[in-house]
This record gives structure tokens, C-alpha cells and sequence, in this order.
């Protein structure tokens, strides 16, 4: 009986553990978002609030957060604008040309946008591959397809490390070498930044079936 419980609350213990981790993936990026804003509304506002109390004689109270609010939507209708789309290549043009960085910059950014908006960048499945040796699998995003004369086709797949997505391995694979899947670009992101603490039991149950296959 006390066995049971033992085990029982081991239970509820993980589903906690990995329910307060998927909580964090969540809440983390908009905590940074917002510290992030909050030192811009206060940099802001250290700049303006002396201009305003020698042009007014006094501060404005909020000034540095509607600044900031037209600053960021005037940069959204410049970048989404003809010229400020040419303005956005040109400064990238220059980046392009610094040895070294031009590579960095390019595929991060590359990379960044795939995980951003994977169906416009060519993320167009998640997908299980053997890696790093037969019998092992691991989450993988497929970029592209291709056959060869013989009509075998080969995928190029993405395989990101642990906790760090934005790095890891392209590989090109059979297709017969590959569990597809069902899973969102979002989830799998989920379970590769948790290293594995946000589980997905579609993942077991696309193993399972494929070990059934082979038995």
C-alpha cells in the first residue's frame, strides 16, 4: 500500500515537474519581452523628461511609454513601407560584406525565421530520424524533398541540439528512413528547449508503432 503511494505520488510529482516547466516556455519569452520594453520605456524616458521639463517647466508623467509606443509603431510602418524595406536591404547588404559576421548574421537570421514562420522558411514537417546511430531517434524538421534517377527519394532534414535549437546537424536521409509525423513545429520546439521534460506521446506512439512493424 505505501508502495503504491510512493509511486503515486512520483506520478503526480512528474506531471507537475513537466506542467510547471511548459509553464516556463510560456512565461519566459514574454518576461524578457517585457523587461526588455521596460528598460526602453525608462531609456526613453531619462532622454525626454529633461527636454520636457526645460521646453515645459515640468515632467510629463508616462512620457518615455508613449514615446516608445510611436517610436516602435513608426518602425513597423517604415519597415512594412517600400522604402523601408529598401533601407532594411541595404543595412544588411553592409552587414553582408563585413568578413566573418556576414555568415553569422545570415544564418542565424535564416534559422530565426525558420523557427518564427515555419511555413513560410521551409520547415514542412516534423519528422523522427536515426541519429547519432542506427537504433536511436530524435526530432528532426524536414526543409526539402528531392528524387534521385532511380526515383528513391531523399529529404534534407534539420536536427536541432538540446536546449539550443537555433544549432545542429542537416542531414540527407531516405525516406525510408524516416517516421513522418503530425507534430506542430511549435510542440516538438517544446520538447527539444525542455530537453525532453515536455514529452510528446505522439513520439512514443510513432516509435511504438514502428518497432511493431519491424518485430
Amino acid at each position: 500500500m505505501g508502495e503504491g503511494k510512493r509511486i503515486s505520488l512520483g506520478r503526480v510529482g512528474k506531471m507537475l515537474r513537466r506542467q510547471f516547466i511548459a509553464g516556463i516556455l510560456v512565461v519566459l519569452p514574454v518576461v524578457i519581452a517585457a523587461l526588455i520594453l521596460i528598460w526602453l520605456f525608462n531609456y526613453i524616458d531619462n532622454i525626454a523628461q529633461p527636454v520636457a521639463k526645460s521646453l515645459l517647466g515640468r515632467t510629463i508623467p508616462g512620457l518615455g511609454f508613449g514615446l516608445t509606443v510611436v517610436l516602435i509603431y513608426l518602425t513597423g510602418v517604415v519597415a512594412t513601407s517600400v522604402l523601408g524595406r529598401r533601407l532594411v536591404r541595404f543595412g544588411e547588404s553592409l552587414l553582408s560584406r563585413v568578413p566573418v559576421f556576414r555568415y553569422l548574421y545570415t544564418g542565424v537570421k535564416q534559422i530565426m525565421e525558420s523557427f518564427a514562420a515555419p511555413r513560410e522558411t521551409g520547415f514542412l514537417q516534423v519528422v523522427l530520424v536515426e541519429f547519432p546511430k542506427k537504433g536511436m531517434r530524435v526530432i528532426a524538421f524536414l526543409t526539402s524533398e528531392s528524387r534521385l534517377e532511380s526515383g528513391e527519394k531523399l529529404l534534407t532534414v534539420f536536427i536541432p541540439t538540446s536546449p539550443n535549437p537555433t544549432s545542429g546537424y542537416l542531414e540527407i536521409v531516405r525516406e525510408s528512413d524516416v517516421i513522418r509525423t503530425d507534430i506542430s513545429v511549435d510542440d516538438a520546439l517544446k520538447m527539444v528547449l525542455s530537453v525532453g521534460k515536455v514529452s510528446l506521446q505522439e513520439v512514443t506512439d510513432r516509435l511504438g508503432a514502428h518497432v511493431e512493424r519491424q518485430a
